[in-house]
Order: structure tokens, then C-alpha cells, then sequence
């Protein structure tokens, strides 16, 4: 989705989780572009955009609908519209479903799966004609991985959710797809132990985990694929291809 010309308003963009990670990437790249960006998260970010004149952050719960509901007003009144909608904000709890508990289970499925839901309904009403929404899966939502059972679930479902709203958007010329990228370096990865990490890297086909400006970079081009309808775009240094789910 690329900058329209200088005589027309500058594309909107809503970014779920924008204050850090590949959502703070997305909103880097499209601000570059001279684009607008809502950065929706929890907290604001830590350090200055690099166009701070093209980004409002608005604190916003992703999983409660009322301050979704009161962000998005706040984008009605500010802009009238919106152009896309990136679905990035996510929470990890590792677990065997031996040993997860219920409040770990009930946090991942709420912000990775109910929060892009909340956050598709509060904003269909504010895309335009041509708009696009673009959600954020993983590799383990499309295949298993030991220790994952509340992060693949969400992330499977979200697929399943992107493929409904492509199929109920498309008649209203909103484009729905799903990026999926693989092991990243981000906040939510840091925490691993290096034999963990190790073990991860070694079994991706590129030899090195992906960084968060790479994932961005497909999302934006996602975004502006004007006949990608429901599509799963996996950007995971071939993971995906050669992943085994055996157990560790």
C-alpha cells in the first residue's frame, strides 16, 4: 500500500500493538511513507518515532471492548477514515497442557485472537473502499509445536478468522490476508535461553532468526495487494517448509 500522490490525503493506518516489535516496524515503515498511523497499545513506546507528526498513540486495551470501542471513535473523529487495519498486538504463555494454566490460556486467546476480532468489528465501519486488513498469525498456528498449546490455538484460530472476513469483506472491497512470520527477534523472544534459541535457529532453512523490519516489510506489501483476498503469506526464513512438530 504505497503513499498516494501529493494531492491527496495521506492512507490511515490502525496498528494494534505499534508501540514495539513488529508493530512499532509497521508504523516506522508506512510513517517513512509519509502515511498517518493510530499505534494502539497498551502502554506508549519507550522511545520517539521517527516521524512523531504522523503518529497518534492511543492506550487501548485490545481485548476490552469498550477502550477499543473508545479508540476507534477517537479515529472517527480525528480522521473521518482508515485505510488498514494491522492486527499485530499478541501475548505469549508457554505450557504443555499438562502445566498451562487457564489464566495464561484465557490471556492468549483473548489478546491474540479476541483482540483482532474486537478490534476488525470496532473498525470495518471506518475502512473505505479498497481498505485492507492485514492479521498477524505464526508458524505455530499451522503447525504444532510441544509447549504451545495456548499460542498455536490462538494463532490457528486466527487464521480461521482471517479466511471468514476475507470471505464476508471481499463484496465490500475490504481485503483480508494473513502474514506469518517465524522465529523474530522481539521483546516477546528475548526471554528464551540460548540452547532454546539455538535449537529454534537450527532448524530454519535461512540460518538466522528474521528481524522485525522484514516482517513489516510484508506486511505493508500484503496490505497493497489489491487482488489478495484471504491469502496466508508465510515470511519465516522457510520454516514453515520444514518445520516437524515431533516431540522434544
Amino acid at each position: 500500500m504505497s503513499t498516494q500522490p501529493a494531492n491527496t490525503r495521506p492512507l490511515v493506518w490502525i496498528v494494534t500493538g505499534g508501540s514495539r516489535g513488529i508493530g512499532r516496524a509497521v508504523v516506522e515503515r508506512v510513517t517513512a511513507q509519509g502515511d498517518h498511523v493510530i499505534s494502539l497499545a497498551r502502554g506508549v513506546a519507550t522511545s520517539p518515532f521517527t516521524h512523531p507528526q504522523r503518529v497518534m498513540e492511543i492506550k487501548t486495551d485490545v481485548t476490552d471492548s469498550d477502550s477499543v470501542g473508545r479508540a476507534m471513535k477517537t479515529v472517527a473523529e480525528e480522521y473521518g477514515s482508515a485505510h488498514a487495519l494491522i492486527n499485530v498486538a499478541g501475548v505469549h504463555r508457554g505450557g504443555r497442557i499438562d502445566d498451562l494454566t487457564r489464566e495464561s490460556w484465557d490471556l492468549v486467546l483473548a489478546t491474540n485472537l479476541t483482540g483482532a476480532f474486537e478490534m476488525s468489528r470496532a473498525a470495518v465501519p471506518l475502512l473505505e473502499s479498497g481498505s485492507a486488513i492485514v492479521n498477524v498469525g505464526a508458524v505455530v498456528g499451522l503447525r504444532g509445536f510441544p509447549g504451545d498449546v495456548a499460542y498455536g490455538s490462538a494463532k490457528a484460530g486466527l487464521s480461521g478468522m482471517t479466511q471468514v472476513l476475507a470471505a464476508e469483506l471481499a463484496p465490500r472491497n475490504i481485503r483480508v490476508n494473513l502474514v506469518v512470520p517465524g522465529f523474530v527477534d522481539t521483546d516477546m523472544t528475548s526471554g528464551l535461553s540460548e540452547r532454546a534459541r539455538a535449537r529454534i535457529v537450527s532448524s530454519i532453512p535461512a540460518g538466522r532468526t528474521g528481524k522485525p523490519e522484514e516482517i513489516a516489510q510484508v506486511i505493508v506489501d500484503v496490505a497493497g495487494a489489491t487482488y489478495m483476498y484471504g491469502a496466508t503469506v508465510p515470511v519465516d526464513g522457510g520454516l514453515l517448509n520444514s518445520f516437524s512438530g515431533g516431540a522434544r
